[in-house]
């Protein structure tokens, strides 16, 4: 899909989609629950989110879907698959929280994936099922993945500069399991915020966990997941988008006023408002909302190693501030839905801006506005398809954006706002 956007200028009040992170929590552990339903609240039924369910309900989770709400009747902590066949299209937390769900019981599951997600690496459990000599086959690491066979208790070693997804995985996998179990973090633990998620979520559904100060985490088997209801929060990976979009305004007396922002979340990509207040963004901040007005922002040097995901809206503010930004610490950015070091560099370079790739870091030179009137590609990422649609306010002319239908990933009514 081809979309057209003519430079304007965005004002007014914004409602902010529900967490992804949290909703994929959510569903899961109303999905492994006892007793009576759970009802998550507040949900938009993006292909990821909808992915998760999908998934959960063919394991043996009853699903009654609302319009922005599920009603969740869980399976006792069971897997138990009418299809061993398990889609993923193109999440990776679906398939890296699911993967050790889902042999907590003995199963024969084939893992299948679209677009980038067949490539994204799955080491760390095929190293576990090297060492539980759990049968998997898999085309040089890649998707379809193929395993048979059950989870062990026991002593896991994890190192933590790899997606935190993985030990989310565990986290709720091996509660479900007959004996105790530790996570031991070898190295510094990166993402620590959606370990604060994880955490959350299955204390919300009785799960306990004892977490050493993330450098381990103690889990005791034979738990039970109790049903629960839940209203998800707003996402900060998503409003980034608009924070960047009220702080870029050419209007002065334009603003934008994001709904559902919670001032105490401990989602990680919550420090997009330190770092935009570093640049000097003005902002408003309140407990359930944000108003952001037109700032002029400076460089600065952002570590991206805890909040990857807003990573290429933060390139854009780059790019339109003074000075220099560094966005270092990249390396996971290579391993997204696109290579998007490399995708918003290029993209964003085709507009007028001054984006340069140094290792895994980008070192970006201030302009004073982008000149558009040219195509660009979304990469079929969505978070580049919307920092581009971003990026065209400030533009002179017209631009196109080419696999602009990626938006459907995370925030399929994005496009409809800008």
């Amino acid at each position: 899909m081809k979309v057209k956007i003519k430079p304007g200028i965005l004002n007014g009040t914004i409602e902010i989609p529900p967490s992804k992170s949290y909703s994929h929590r959510a569903v899961i552990a109303a999905a492994l629950a006892s007793g009576e339903k759970s009802k998550i609240d507040n949900l938009k039924f993006s292909v990821d989110i909808t992915t998760t369910t999908d998934i959960m309900e063919n394991w043996g989770a009853k699903v009654i879907r609302g319009e922005n709400f599920l009603e969740i009747v869980g399976n006792d902590g069971k897997v138990v698959p009418r299809d061993k066949y398990t889609q993923c299209n193109e999440s990776g937390s679906t398939i890296r929280f699911l993967i050790p769900i889902g042999i907590t019981s003995e199963n024969e599951l084939i893992f299948d994936g679209k677009g980038k997600l067949v490539d994204r690496p799955l080491d760390t459990y095929y190293k576990i099922f090297d060492k539980q000599k759990i049968f998997y086959k898999t085309e040089k690491g890649k998707l379809p993945l193929e395993i048979k066979g059950k989870l062990q208790s026991g002593i896991y070693e994890i190192d933590g500069n790899i997606s935190s997804q993985f030990i989310t995985g565990l986290l709720y996998a091996l509660p479900l399991l007959e004996g105790n179990s530790k996570i031991v973090i070898n190295k510094s633990l990166e993402s620590k915020g959606y370990i604060d998620l994880t955490l959350e979520i299955l204390k919300i559904a009785g799960i306990e966990i004892i977490n050493n100060g993330y450098k381990s985490f103690d889990i005791r088997g034979n738990q039970k997941y109790k049903s629960f209801d839940y209203t998800v929060e707003g996402d900060y990976s998503q409003v980034a988008f608009w924070i960047v979009a009220g702080i870029i305004s050419s209007n002065r007396d334009n603003k934008i006023k994001c709904l559902h922002v919670n001032k105490n979340s401990l989602q990680g990509d919550r420090e997009i408002i330190e770092i935009v207040q570093r640049m000097g963004a003005n902002l408003e901040i309140y407990d359930d909302y944000v108003i952001v007005k037109p700032s002029k922002t400076k460089g600065t040097v952002i570590d991206v190693s805890q909040c990857p995901d807003i990573a290429p809206i933060l390139t854009v503010l780059g790019a339109l501030s003074e000075g220099e930004t560094q966005i270092i610490n990249g390396e996971r950015l290579r391993i997204k839905e696109s290579d998007r070091i490399t995708s918003i560099k290029t993209e964003l370079n085709k507009l007028g801006a001054k984006v340069e790739e140094k290792g895994d870091d980008l070192v970006i030179q201030g302009v004073d506005g982008f000149k558009g009137g040219v195509t660009v590609s979304a990469w079929n990422d969505h978070r580049i398809a919307m920092s581009l649609a971003i990026a065209s306010t400030r533009c002179e002319k017209e631009i196109v954006i080419e696999e602009a239908e990626s938006v459907k990933k995370s925030y399929p009514h994005f496009l409809g706002r800008v």
